[in-house]
Parts: structure tokens; sequence; C-alpha cells
């Protein structure tokens, strides 16, 4: 697969164009622009960026104020601590007033490799999706980063958004009438359904290439809205599937294998299994892939479990 511009870099880059667009945007840091690319922004508008220092609180609360004030605030850490740390402001100050408040969650899942558990989000899709109020971004690749930028200055209430630290491969077809919240099909097939988020989606990919050589067609869902689901689409893309396997880097409990499930809730559908980090924190490792492979987040576990159940019904 083609590798497509770090999600990162597009990051900063998407929010210095949101800024020219529009004087309301502002960007908040707490001391680590330099990884969340926020610099981008404090270089071209240094008058609307500021520095909290190591404060997600205070940062949260002051993005709060200023969205009150009519200002569009993109606030910045790694996801461990923008979900985390900052719990009780967000869900005090930007979600119950319901206020435009932009969470940028860098580094998320385990791409933070070589920083272990501490630095490590696996759990912030299911703090987020808790939240009333919360939107809950999960790009697939820079493409659609980017086009997800393109869009969040209309959203209306707070928005999370995980941002991969590595790069990815290009996953995401482009599609201009792409709108937050759609489920884009990336590949069609009849036997088997995987829903993915993130990192994941090409791993379904690589999962689909593999079944098909076995003669069993897959088709790929890329949810890169989590929250707010849509629900008819995912009944829609499952109808029909023998199986269906959803894919995230973020533990099983609470994440985008729980979302689907419950728009699949009252409705008949075929077996369904989670591929995901199963009650657990990350690891420190040398490498992203290491640590992909040690929690199962692969082609191969994808595809594994979807002749699993396959098999089972037979």
């Amino acid at each position: 697969m083609t590798i497509s511009k770090n999600p990162r870099m597009a990051y900063g880059e998407a929010l210095v164009a949101l800024g020219k667009r529009d004087p309301r945007v502002v960007a908040l840091e707490a001391d680590l622009g330099k990884s969340t690319q926020s610099v981008l922004f404090k270089a071209a508008f240094p008058d609307r960026h500021f520095e909290m220092g190591i404060a997600e609180q205070n940062m949260a609360s002051t993005a709060a104020g200023l969205a009150l004030a009519g200002k569009i605030p993109f606030i910045h850490s790694f996801a461990v601590f923008a979900s985390g740390r900052v719990y009780d402001q967000l869900r005090n100050s930007v979600c119950i007033p319901n206020v435009n408040v932009r969470i940028c969650g860098s580094s998320c899942g385990l791409s933070d490799f070589g920083d272990g558990k501490t630095h490590q989000a696996v759990e912030d899709v299911a703090l987020m999706r808790a939240l009333p109020n919360m939107s809950v971004l999960s790009p697939a690749d820079s493409i659609e980063l980017t086009a997800m930028m393109e869009q969040i200055l209309d959203w209306k209430g707070p928005v999370y958004i995980r941002v991969n630290r590595n790069d990815l491969p290009f996953t995401f077809p482009g599609d201009p009438s792409y709108r937050i919240g759609n489920v884009v099909k990336i590949r069609d097939g009849a036997d088997a359904a995987i829903f993915a988020s993130g990192i994941m989606v090409s791993k379904a990919l690589e999962a689909a290439q593999m079944l098909a050589e076995k003669g069993i067609s897959t088709r790929i869902l890329n949810v890169g809205t989590i929250k707010p689901l849509d629900r008819d689409a995912v009944m829609g893309f499952a109808e029909g599937a023998r199986a269906i396997v959803t894919a995230e880097e973020h533990t099983v409990i609470g994440g985008l294998g729980s979302a689907v499930l419950e728009a699949l809730r009252g409705v008949r559908h075929a077996p369904v299994e989670m591929i995901g980090i199963h009650d657990g924190f990350g690891l420190s490792a040398e490498s992203y892939d290491a640590l992909l492979e040690h929690f199962g987040l692969t082609g191969e576990a994808i595809a594994s479990a979807v002749r699993k159940i396959l098999e089972e019904k037979s």
C-alpha cells in the first residue's frame, strides 16, 4: 500500500488552513507543540496560539471560555492526556454547555510505541463516546483526516479527533461527497463485513486479500466517525454478511466494536468477532509494528476471525 502523509503533519497543515479561513480559530497547546504539530499554527498565527504548559485541565477550561466568547478553540496533547487528564473539565465545562471545542488526541492508540503504557491511549474512544454531546473521529489516514478538518468548523458541539503518530498506508478513496458521519465502503464483498477504524482499515484490506485467496469475499467499511454512528449505514452494510468483524486500535470495551453492536441491537445479524486490545494497557517496544503484532492487531488476526465464524456456521 502507498504510504500517505504523516497524520500529525497533515493535521498541523489543515489547522493552519482553517486559521486562514476563519479568524475565530485559535489553538491551545500543552507543551507538546512539536509532537502535535500545532507549532505550524503558532508560526502562522502567533497571536492566536496559546502555550498553556503542562496544565491540560487549565487548557480545557480556557478553551471552554474562549468558545463561549465566540472563538473556535482547538486544544492539543497526547491522546492519553487529552482524554483522561482533562475528563472532568471536558465533561463539566465543554460537554454540558455543548460548546464548540475541538480536542486533538495526538499519538493515539499504541502509536507512541517507545514511551509505553503511560503514554498510549487505548481507552480514549470509550471515555469520549460516553460523554453526551461529544463527537468522536478516528481517521484511517491523512487523507481522511484532512477531509474531516475541512468540515469541522461547521460541526456543532465538541469534537474529539484521534491522530496517529506514524506514517499510515493510504486507504481513504478521497470521495468528494464524504461527510463527517459517513461509513465509507472501501471494498465490496458478499461473505463477510469488516468494520474498521484508524490504522485497522489498512489491516482489514490486508485481511480481505488473504481471504480472497481462500475464495471468501469481504466488504470493508471504514468507520471514521465512531460517534455519532450512522446506525442505518451499519445495519445496511451488515445485511447479508455471514460473518461480521470489528477492528480497532483500542480496547474492545466501549470502542468501535461496542458501537457497532449497539447499532445492530434488535435486528438479525451474523455472529460478530471483535479485534482489539483485550482489557489491558499498552507496552513499550522497539517499533509500532511490533506492538501491533503483539496485540493481534494484524490482517492475519482479522482474516482468522472471519474464517472462524464462517467455519462455525458451516
